[in-house]
């Protein structure tokens, strides 16, 4: 019987950002053991950590290295070496997404491919190999173009209004989309332990910073039908199933103006979508990738209460030492939870936390988050020491 609480019981994860931050801190709970991989010697992860390892998670030989002796490897970032995962697998380590499903999701073409292949909307969509491809589309533009591999948190993705705009697209493998007229965008996340046993966490709903692309606000529970929220957990759950994946995986989902929902991207892991989840829900999605991918039973995800989180993000025009303006105002009030992820350098737009806010009801949580990001700011101390 395998002792997963021991010291002895080796978990690696690839990526010592936020996300495995908050892992770390959900895995302590239960004397879990993880060992880090990420790139930067500053990276969130390195001081709550025992084993550190300061290393490229996209260079074979260094995941290769750092996984042969764990038990169980798993990520907090795709896009890591999926190549060396599919050895260490190989060799008898499991590996949490498997590398196959991984290296499928690391590909946003292969992904809008794969929706189409089980029968799941999505946008209408062309792939190109470079930007003067534009020319033959057939889509209706506007489009957005995302680079089929490496693009995260807005970066790689950018809105193209017409076929001349090409001075503007980047150049190389790419998905175009075409726009969709939206009502609401909506993401679920879910998770699948070794055994098949599926659990969905509570339909959220998003808003995005339009400067950055990236979640500025969200929302749970969503405020949309209940035929809307059963057909996002059926989609999501067909999704899962088919993947065959063992972890954890966020959803994000466009509304229409129609009410027709369609597949935008997924993530295999932990996800911004998720953060409120440590407050909200009674397990949290970081509780619940651990779960599965030690193949244990999957937590209670219902909601607690009602949540709102706000992402942390630095202030346009700073960079520098990270000061966050309004923290002690905030830790006066009830129901306010901040989340800081150990950067010490803030840049625009960079997520530097977030701060999720319970209540009795949404609406009551959406009023008292709109008081939260008027309140805290982060920015540069070189900027405000002028």
């Amino acid at each position: 019987m395998r002792n997963i609480h021991h010291p002895s019981f080796k978990i690696g994860m690839l990526g010592g950002g936020q996300l495995g931050r908050m892992s770390l801190q959900e895995a302590y709970n239960l004397n879990l053991h993880i060992s880090i991989l990420d790139p930067s010697e500053n990276a969130p992860c390195k001081a709550l950590t025992g084993d550190f390892v300061q290393g490229d998670f996209k260079d074979y030989n260094t995941v290769y290295e750092f996984g042969k002796d764990k038990d169980v490897v798993t990520i907090e970032f795709e896009d890591v070496n999926s190549d060396a995962l599919a050895k260490l697998e190989e060799e008898g380590v499991k590996v949490f997404p498997q590398p196959h499903i991984l290296k499928l999701i690391q590909d946003k073409g292969s992904q809008k491919k794969f929706y189409e292949e089980i029968g799941l909307p999505t946008s209408p969509f062309e792939l190109i190999e470079s930007k003067e491809d534009i020319a033959n589309s057939k889509l209706n533009f506007p489009v957005f173009q995302k680079l089929r591999t490496s693009g995260y948190d807005g970066y790689g993705v950018q809105r193209v209004d017409t076929k001349e705009s090409i001075d503007q697209m980047m150049d190389g493998p790419s998905v175009l989309e075409e726009g969709v007229d939206l009502q609401t965008e909506l993401s679920v996340v879910i998770a699948r332990n070794e055994n098949g046993e599926v659990e969905h966490f509570p339909l959220v709903e998003m808003a995005f910073n339009p400067k950055a692309n990236m979640v500025e606000f969200l929302f749970s529970p969503a405020s949309v039908s209940k035929e809307i929220e059963e057909r996002a957990y059926e989609m999501a759950t067909q999704l899962m199933n088919k993947l065959g994946m063992v972890g954890l995986l966020a959803i994000e989902m466009f509304l229409n103006k129609d009410g027709e929902l369609m597949i935008n991207e997924i993530a295999p892991r932990a996800h911004n979508s998720g953060h409120h989840s440590i407050e909200g829900n009674y397990t949290s999605q970081f509780g619940q990738h651990l779960r599965a991918i030690l193949n244990l039973p999957l937590g209670n995800t219902n909601i607690r209460e009602a949540a709102v989180m706000v992402n942390l993000l630095g202030e346009e025009g700073h960079t520098g030492e990270a000061i966050y303006q309004g923290m002690e105002e905030i830790l006066k009030m009830d129901g306010v939870y901040p989340h800081l992820y150990g950067k010490s350098t803030v840049k625009p737009f960079r997520k530097m936390g977030h701060i999720t806010i319970i209540d009795k009801d949404v609406e009551a949580a959406k009023a008292k988050a709109r008081k939260v990001k008027e309140i805290v700011k982060v920015v540069a101390k070189e900027q405000i020491s002028k």
